[in-house]
């Protein structure tokens, strides 16, 4: 049975996840109104995977008899300026969830809650993860610098990303 303090915690890092999921599903709109196939394909990827994220721990509360929330969310941004800002917004978002996971495993052995603690390893593996990947796309864009037919091959490369991870 979860503590009430762990599952609010819980389901606060499912309105977390939601709202990870829409941002990378805003991001994914505005990549593809630019033309950019790839982009667009890899972030409606990252967006079903946080979704992904989300039913995990919705699953999880309600398994251990607690009950799951489902929160409204705020109007993830439409504009992003450009790859390389839609890209650290990436990044730095990635590295705040890192922290509400961190947060969570704290709460977790504070609350002496075993089974939570070894279900949320899951989520720090991927968390190391995904900020690695964030990483890397940034530094190859920062290669890319100006150059628009860098960018079209970044477009294209991006593609083999896609599941290639698969969670």
């Amino acid at each position: 049975m979860l503590s009430a303090v762990i599952q609010d915690a819980l389901n606060n890092q499912v309105t977390i996840e939601a709202q990870s999921s829409q941002v990378y599903l805003s991001m994914a709109s505005w990549a593809e109104t630019q033309g950019f196939e790839g982009v667009s394909q890899f972030m409606y990827a990252q967006s079903d995977e946080e979704r992904m994220h989300m039913l995990k721990l919705v699953k999880f509360i309600n398994e251990r008899g607690g009950h799951a929330k489902v929160s409204s969310l705020k109007a993830p941004p439409l504009e992003f300026g450009s790859f390389k800002e839609m890209f650290q917004e990436l990044f730095n978002h990635e590295v705040a969830v890192s922290g509400y996971i961190n947060d969570l495993v704290d709460i977790s052995l504070k609350e002496k809650d075993y089974a939570t603690h070894n279900f949320l390893q899951w989520y720090v593996s991927e968390q190391i993860e995904e900020e690695a990947q964030a990483r890397n796309i940034l530094d190859k864009i920062n290669l890319i610098g100006d150059d628009k037919s860098g960018f079209y091959l970044f477009d294209n490369d991006i593609k083999q990303l896609i599941g290639a991870d698969s969670k």
